[in-house]
């Protein structure tokens, strides 16, 4: 247990919880809210605000937005609803509030986190200060390592959609006394979701992308958390994706369906049963990463994922034809290969690195070589490198399609490492032996 923890636990030490609103509304904290919302960006809600937008509105609005949450008139606006694809495929359904919402939230979430977070769970990770994904995935390596090398893999079905509102205001108010919180929480949980221009209330669930749902979703899943170190089972979690690591797989099918029966009755939540499974570790990912078979198990990137970036890599360059191939590199293929390599640099096994990194360059001298589109052209190129004019005949003038010509040892050796490294070419490579 840290030592912050330890000093929250206890009791005495924890500050009233009475008036947290006044706190909330503090015009400091609201400050700090807005320029978080700022700095993380983000889409217009239903209004169509901006958040370039919200200096000069607070300044304007602020008193009167004050006074009408004070009052209990201020209403939420509905959330506008968008889906992004998850990092282990498949798409996730994401809500936008409204600037101004996503400020409240925040500026919520900034004085309701001391009374939760120092409670939590060690073996949660998600949406905490100090904590990652990386962090989550070595403390299971860690287990599989001790010798537990079967994994009670349970999937919570659409957990953020399915949330029971009565039962997360309950825990809250194990924490926090001032009754006008509980409601503003109650009013932002039920506030209405747009799709396709049709407003619809929400009866369960809280949207996935707000600023609050990552702190209610850890209040909710903590007893969760609670139960299973009370069983003293090793498991790990970040936000809803959770595993329970243990030593057989007798053992894992009477932790599944105990933990299932308590997250069904207790938390009142689903378990997707298509989707969950005993099974040995190796052949089951956490949160996008993989594991050896080993005894000294090791992270891995999977396949499936390695696929996915290379599918993502393929599509954006065939939009790259017409393109100044510095800035193609630069604002569309530097910004994906920089995210997911810092991703996945706690890998133990490289070996990828250095075959993805070839195949991206091939990739991008299709573009060149298309670019160039005559053999004359080609021929020009092929011959300025120092290649002689028989070398320059045989690749400008063939037959081959694009693909096979940007293997080809001449094309590849006019176009070489050196040049993609100073054109700024992001080394995937390179990435991850820096870590």
């Amino acid at each position: 247990m840290s030592a912050t923890n330890q000093l929250w636990k206890n009791a005495e030490l924890v500050p009233s919880s009475e008036h947290l609103l006044e706190q909330m509304l503090d015009r400091a904290n609201i400050q700090k809210a807005a320029g978080q919302v700022i700095r993380n960006k983000g889409s217009a809600g239903t209004d169509g605000m901006g958040v370039s937008e919200l200096p000069h509105w607070l300044q304007s609005n602020y008193a009167s937005l004050k006074t009408s949450i004070e009052t209990d008139t201020y209403r939420p606006s509905p959330v506008r609803v968008c889906e992004i694809e998850k990092i282990g495929g498949g798409l996730r359904q994401l809500g936008i509030p409204t600037v101004i919402d996503r400020m409240l939230q925040q500026a919520l979430h900034q004085i309701l986190n001391p009374y939760f977070d120092p409670f939590f769970s060690e073996n949660s990770y998600g949406f905490r200060k100090g904590r990652n994904t990386q962090q989550a995935v070595l403390a299971a390596r860690d287990f599989q390592r001790e010798g537990k090398r079967y994994v009670v893999d349970i999937d919570l079905s659409k957990f953020f959609d399915r949330m029971n509102h009565d039962l997360l205001i309950a825990l809250i108010k194990r924490r926090i006394k001032d009754r006008r919180i509980w409601r503003l929480i109650d009013l932002y949980l039920k506030s209405g979701v747009m799709v396709g221009g049709i407003t619809s209330l929400r009866l369960e669930g809280t949207p996935q992308g707000s600023p609050l749902s990552p702190l209610l979703s850890n209040i909710m899943l903590d007893e969760l958390d609670k139960e299973l170190e009370k069983r003293g089972h090793s498991f790990c979690r970040y936000a809803d994706d959770f595993s329970i690591y243990v030593s057989s797989q007798k053992a894992g099918e009477r932790v599944y369906e105990s933990v299932t029966s308590f997250i069904e009755k207790k938390l009142k939540l689903r378990i997707n049963k298509d989707k969950s499974i005993v099974d040995k570790s190796y052949r089951r990912n956490f949160l996008g990463f993989g594991f050896t078979s080993e005894k000294h198990t090791r992270l891995r990137v999977p396949k499936e994922c390695l696929s996915r970036l290379r599918k993502k890599v393929k599509r954006e360059c065939k939009h790259g034809r017409g393109k100044n191939i510095k800035l193609f590199i630069a604002e569309t293929i530097n910004p994906m290969l920089r995210g997911w390599a810092n991703y996945y640099k706690t890998a133990e096994t490289i070996t990828f690195a250095k075959v993805l990194d070839i195949w991206i360059r091939r990739r991008l001298r299709v573009i060149f070589w298309r670019q160039w589109k005559r053999p004359r052209t080609r021929y020009k190129n092929i011959r300025k490198a120092g290649f002689s004019h028989v070398e320059a005949l045989m690749s400008a003038y063939n037959n081959r399609g694009c693909w096979w010509n940007s293997g080809h040892k001449f094309v590849v050796l006019t176009l070489n490492n050196m040049l993609f490294a100073q054109m700024g070419l992001v080394s995937v490579e390179s990435v991850i032996v820096s870590r």
